[in-house]
């Protein structure tokens, strides 16, 4: 990786983050229970189809959900499928035990390829793809052991070390907020690190960290943000799916109040960037792309190709385009933006390792 490709790779996803939002609610209120079959040009099936279940973040999370349906979305459409039955779709889930009866569904609809969104969907894709082995399966964030399973992961680590640079050359105050959904080893590697960057700019800089126990309570992460930036913290990085939503909304709330306030949210997964818009102002500093939707489309290929890599874990790091920041739109000066480069070269260059684990505290 060149020095600069940072800088070049965010002005790449502007384009592709600001088709986010046309992803989501539109695509949530039509979902039906998918029998209709895909019509393209010639209104017949396709030789190969692939589906989704998501977690119960919904598909229009603006973050890990929605991002895995794009990927699923753009592939479909690249082959000239529609949505539904023999082309490409998704089942939203709104109770873990959703999971196995969506897995289920699209597996007798026959779609030729199902990704499971989320570590907590392993034990419901374990058992599907033992019933239903001519069926294949992908399941992100999590691992399974089957030979009709491919476990995708992500070195979260990386992208959240960026995060991490980022905040640390950012913050006035030198306190700084990292909100994370449940205590699971994914999100752990968004905090260690996000942790590991900040020590690698100021090391004096004690992180304030919180698991909210949840990725789909909007009311905690509000709570908790509102605790932080009272206390001092003027930059939070949050991992914790749509509980991060009320990040947001606090931020926002005290920018209306305040159109001086010094407060910035690090936005996860896609890019955040239109959940901070405060009339003129953004709260959004930046956002760490988790790109669900490159590892999605990649799986999804290699499956059409007759090449899918069941029984193998497959893991997206900086180095492939899997994690990266997003544009931070002026919000981040050039001269922050060049040494956040320099620390993203150095992880390419294998000269700096990022740590998976938070050192336990003794």
């Amino acid at each position: 990786m060149k020095k600069r490709k940072f800088g070049l790779a965010m002005s790449l996803v502007l384009a592709a983050g600001t088709m986010l939002a046309a992803c989501g609610s539109n695509d949530k209120d039509n979902n039906d229970a998918g029998e209709k079959p895909a019509a393209g040009n010639d209104t017949e099936k396709s030789e190969f189809s692939i589906a989704m279940v998501t977690d119960v973040g919904g598909v229009d999370d603006k973050s890990f959900n929605q991002s895995a349906w794009k990927g699923v979305k753009e592939f479909g459409e690249e082959q000239g499928w529609a949505k539904g039955t023999g082309g490409f779709d998704y089942l939203q889930s709104t109770d873990p035990a959703d999971y196995t009866t969506n897995l289920n569904n699209l597996a007798r609809r026959d779609f030729n390829l199902i990704f499971g969104v989320g570590f907590l969907m392993e034990d419901a894709i374990a058992d599907i793809a033992a019933q239903q082995k001519d069926t294949e399966f992908a399941i992100i964030d999590g691992e399974v052991d089957a030979p009709n399973v491919t476990s995708i992961l992500f070195k979260e680590q990386e992208g959240g070390y960026l995060a991490g640079v980022a905040a640390a050359l950012m913050t006035k105050s030198d306190k700084i907020g990292f909100i994370g959904g449940m205590d699971i080893p994914v999100i752990e590697r968004f905090e260690a690190g996000f942790l590991a960057g900040v020590a690698a700019v100021k090391p004096e800089i004690k992180v304030d960290t919180k698991y909210t126990g949840a990725f789909d309570k909007a009311e905690l992460g509000k709570a908790e943000a509102s605790r932080m930036y009272s206390s001092g913290v003027d930059i939070i990085f949050h991992a914790a799916g749509g509980t991060g939503n009320g990040v947001f909304s606090e931020a926002k709330e005290r920018k209306q109040a305040d159109k001086d306030a010094y407060v910035w949210v690090i936005g996860v997964d896609s890019d955040q960037y239109d959940e901070g818009k405060v009339g003129d102002d953004n709260i959004t500093l930046t956002s760490m792309l988790k790109r669900v939707d490159v590892a999605v489309k990649d799986i999804a290929q290699q499956s059409m190709d007759g090449k899918f890599p069941g029984g193998e874990t497959k893991v997206y790091g900086l180095h492939d385009n899997g994690v990266s920041l997003a544009d931070s739109r002026g919000a981040i000066p050039q001269d922050v933006l060049d040494q956040i480069d320099e620390y993203a070269q150095k992880i390419a260059d294998g000269e700096v390792e990022v740590p998976e684990f938070v050192e336990k505290k003794k």
